[in-house]
């Protein structure tokens, strides 16, 4: 697919013989080293999941070391998602320390007390009295029954193994973390990131949980809507099919109970208005990536955060009205190319197929991620649950 934007770099980079996409770490225009929200400086992703039955659920945490200033915009009808009123401008809440996107609904933001647990043990959070109070916001997705067992949950010692993995580099893509069990406009769903470089040095990154009703396929010509907003041949030779794999009939098995949730961060320094604002602009690259978008049947969530320091930029300040669209800007379309990643990264899990299996024509063509690229992302196993209640079940003992 060819780029909506092709920056001036990436061509004098393919003038001299260098592959674009392999060494654009840090140019204006272009994504970061690993083209994931952990280019985003102080950011660090974690994620675990179960793929072997009865599961098909997982864990995504968006973990900052310092605590980083959050927004929230929800617009899906049918949210499953936690703390989210601490984000709002108007509340006295600082910041936070991680975001947890995860599976299994409403059950699985059990997970995010692992999380707030892996915390305190580092003692990170809000100080309170003789402890911490580590702030956690979670979204899951809805995944129930999708492959895995109805019964089969995300707990708190999911969240415990994802935090326990978060680090810097690159992102598992895919069938992993929060979007392992997930499904999008009747094709495999999954986990996405991307991310780029402003021209001022800013790094703007994204990931996402693609679970939606709507479809990511445009149903003209079974291309994907996100491959319109390809930065310097991010989507590694991906085409639109040919007429004959586009077939009407794959878009109509999509399932009304959804949920696509996703974290946009970027390192220039915001004020908690202009998190908030900034999450809901990015619902625009939903929109791009998705259609039709929020509908009764999903809980569509989106958290934005700053980890920039310095004097913040506000929505109220007209000085900073420009600097403020532009990371806004950006993050909508990080969001949308993110969109594509998911997709283009899922595999057919049961009768759930990917979108290369769908349409192989537009996948004949494309690379596979170099192994540098691919990021982990550690599957659950009953020994490492076992070890994570261990360290959750440590709390003194209630007096008889």
């Amino acid at each position: 697919m060819k780029s909506r934007l092709v920056p001036l770099v990436a061509a004098a980079l393919a003038l001299a013989g260098v592959s674009a996409p392999a060494h654009a770490a840090d140019t204006p225009g272009l994504p970061g080293r690993n083209n994931a929200i952990t280019d985003v400086p102080g950011v660090q992703v974690g994620q675990v999941q179960s793929t072997r039955a009865p599961y098909l659920t997982g864990t995504t945490v968006v973990y900052t070391p310092r605590m980083s200033v959050t927004g929230v915009d929800q617009r899906g009808g049918a949210p499953a998602t936690k703390e989210t009123d601490l984000l709002d401008p108007l509340n006295s809440n600082p910041g936070v320390n991680a975001v947890m996107l995860g599976g299994s609904s409403m059950y699985g933001l059990a997970a995010a007390d692992g999380v707030i647990r892996w915390l305190e043990e580092r003692g990170e959070g809000v100080p309170v009295g003789s402890g911490v109070a580590p702030i956690v916001p979670a979204a899951d997705i809805y995944d129930l029954g999708r492959g895995g067992d109805f019964k089969a949950r995300t707990s708190p010692a999911w969240g415990y193994l994802a935090a326990e993995a978060a680090k810097e580099g690159p992102v598992r893509q895919g069938v992993v973390g929060g979007g392992a069990g997930a499904r999008a406009g009747g094709l495999k769903g999954g986990v996405g990131t991307a991310s780029v470089v402003l021209d001022d040095g800013v790094v703007v990154g994204a990931i996402v949980v693609v679970n939606a009703a709507g479809s990511p396929v445009d149903p003209r010509d079974c291309s994907l809507f996100a491959a319109r907003y390809e930065l310097a041949g991010e989507f590694r030779g991906l085409t639109t099919p040919k007429a004959k794999d586009c077939r009407p009939e794959a878009q109509t098995d999509a399932l009304p109970m959804n949920t696509t949730i996703a974290v946009v961060a970027t390192n220039a320094p915001l004020e908690k208005a202009a998190a908030a604002r900034m999450a809901g602009n990015s619902h625009d690259g939903l929109a791009r990536a998705i259609s039709p978008i929020h509908t009764l049947g999903d809980g569509d969530t989106i958290f934005a955060m700053s980890t920039g320091t310095g004097t913040p930029l506000r929505v109220n300040n007209p000085a900073d009205s420009r600097r403020l669209n532009q990371v806004f800007n950006a993050a909508t379309d990080t969001l949308a190319r993110a969109v594509g990643h998911a997709m283009l990264n899922a595999r057919t899990v049961g009768n759930a197929t990917s979108y290369c299996d769908r349409y192989p024509s537009a996948c004949a063509k494309v690379a596979p991620l170099p192994e540098d690229k691919l990021g982990e992302a550690p599957e659950v196993t009953q020994a490492s649950v076992d070890a994570a209640e261990q360290k959750l079940d440590s709390a003194p003992p209630i007096p008889d």
